[in-house]
C-alpha cells in the first residue's frame, strides 16, 4: 500500500481543518444565542442540583417524574419567585427608608445598654456585649462607617435594582430547572459519558464531585442566609418593625456576604432599641430575644449542620465568589458566584489529591 503524497496530505489537512473551523462556528453560535440567557441556565442548574436528593427521594417513592418536577418547580415558584415579585417593586425605597432609620436609631443609641438588657436570662450578657463592642470607640459605630456610606447605600440599592430585573432570569432559571428534574437522568447520562470520553473514568468522576461541591453552598452558603433573612422578617413584622421584608432581604444579602454577618446585629439591635425609644418594652425584649436566639445562632447552629451534607470552602472564597459574582452575574450572581468557585475549589482539591500516574515504568 502506497504512502499517501504529500499534495493528499496537505488536502486532508485542509479539509480537517475546514471541518474544525465550521465546528467551532457552530460552538460560537450556539454560545452567542445562549449567552443572554446564561444567568439563568446556571441559576436553573444550581436549582435543580440543590434539590436533586428531595426528587431522588419522591421518585423513590413512586411518584411519577413529571408530577416530581411539577411539585418542585410550584414550591420554587412559591419559596422563590412569587416573595421576588411581592418585595422587588418597592425594595430600593424601603431599603433606602431602612438605611436611613437604621443610622439614625445608631446616632442616638448610648454607648452602654439599658440596665434591663444584661438582665434578660440566658441571652442577656451577650446582648450587652454585643452592643458594648458596637458602640465602643469615640466616634461610635455611625462614624466609622460614615466614609463608606454612600457606598454602601450605592451597592444596597443595585442588588435591589438587580433583583428586579432578574426576574426573567428566574423564569428561565425555573424552566431550565423543570427541565433537569424531568428528563434528569437522561442529561446526567449524557454529561457523564461526555465527560468520560473526554477525560476518563476521573473526569466522569467529577462530575458527582461537583454536584456535591454545589449542594454544599446551596445548603450552607444561601440556604442558611436565606433561613436568617426569613427568621429576621418574621420578627420584624411580629414587632411590627415598618420595612420588615426590606430588612429581612437586607439580611440575608448580609448573611451571603460573610464579611457582612455581624451588620445583622445591628438591624435586630437597632429594631429593639427603636421599640424601647417608642416605649414598647416588652416588644424590645422580644426583638432582641428574638435576634439572639434565632437570627445570630442559626450562623453558629445550621450552618455547619448544613455545609456538612455538601462541602466547605475558604471563606476568601465565598466572598470573592458573592462579590465577583455580582459584578458578573448581577443579583443572581450572589449565589452563582460562590457556586462556581465552589465547584472549581472542590475539583482542584480532588486532582491534588489524587496520586499521579506514572508516566514511565522502571527498567527491570
Amino acid at each position: 500500500m502506497e504512502d499517501p503524497t504529500p499534495h493528499q496530505g496537505t488536502g486532508l489537512l485542509i479539509e480537517r481543518s475546514i471541518v474544525l473551523a465550521l465546528f467551532a462556528g457552530l460552538i460560537l453560535g450556539v454560545v452567542y444565542v445562549l449567552l443572554p440567557f446564561a444567568t439563568g441556565i446556571m441559576f436553573g442548574t444550581i436549582m435543580a442540583i440543590a434539590a436533586w436528593p428531595l426528587r431522588q427521594m419522591l421518585v423513590a417513592r413512586g411518584w411519577q417524574r413529571g408530577w416530581v418536577a411539577g411539585v418542585l418547580v410550584v414550591g420554587s415558584i412559591c419559596v422563590v419567585l412569587l416573595p421576588v415579585l411581592a418585595i422587588a417593586p418597592a425594595l430600593s425605597d424601603q431599603i433606602t427608608d431602612s438605611v436611613t432609620r437604621l443610622r439614625e436609631l445608631l446616632a442616638s443609641a448610648p454607648a452602654a445598654p439599658p440596665g434591663w438588657v444584661g438582665d434578660i436570662p440566658f441571652v442577656g450578657p451577650r446582648i450587652a456585649q454585643y452592643w458594648a463592642d458596637i458602640m465602643a470607640g469615640d466616634g461610635h459605630l455611625t462614624a466609622l462607617i460614615a466614609p463608606y456610606r454612600q457606598t454602601i447605600s450605592t451597592t444596597l440599592l443595585s442588588v435591589a435594582s438587580g433583583l428586579a430585573g432578574s426576574i426573567v432570569q428566574l423564569l428561565i432559571a425555573l424552566t431550565v430547572a423543570g427541565m433537569f428534574w424531568v428528563n434528569g437522568e437522561e442529561i446526567v447520562a449524557a454529561v457523564t459519558d461526555a465527560a468520560d470520553r473526554l477525560g476518563g473514568p476521573v473526569a466522569a468522576g467529577a462530575i458527582a464531585l461537583a454536584g456535591g461541591a454545589v449542594r454544599g453552598v446551596a445548603y450552607g452558603v444561601v440556604g442558611t442566609a436565606a433561613l436568617q433573612g426569613v427568621l429576621m422578617a418574621i420578627g420584624l413584622a411580629i414587632a411590627g418593625i415598618p420595612g420588615a421584608a426590606a430588612l429581612g432581604f437586607l439580611t440575608m444579602l448580609f448573611s451571603v456576604s460573610q464579611i457582612l454577618g455581624p451588620l445583622n446585629v445591628a438591624i435586630w439591635g437597632g429594631a429593639a432599641w427603636w421599640l424601647y425609644d417608642q416605649g414598647s418594652l416588652g416588644w424590645a425584649i422580644f426583638m432582641a430575644l428574638w435576634g439572639a436566639v434565632f437570627v445570630s445562632t442559626a450562623d453558629n447552629i445550621v450552618r455547619p449542620m448544613l455545609i456538612s451534607r455538601g462541602m466547605d470552602m475558604p471563606l476568601s472564597l465565598v466572598l470573592v465568589g458573592v462579590f465577583g459574582g455580582f459584578v458578573a452575574f448581577g443579583f443572581l450572581g450572589l449565589f452563582i458566584g460562590p457556586t462556581l468557585l465552589a465547584v472549581a475549589f472542590s475539583l482542584l482539591q480532588a486532582w491534588r489529591r489524587a496520586r499521579p500516574s506514572k508516566l514511565t515504568e522502571p527498567n527491570t
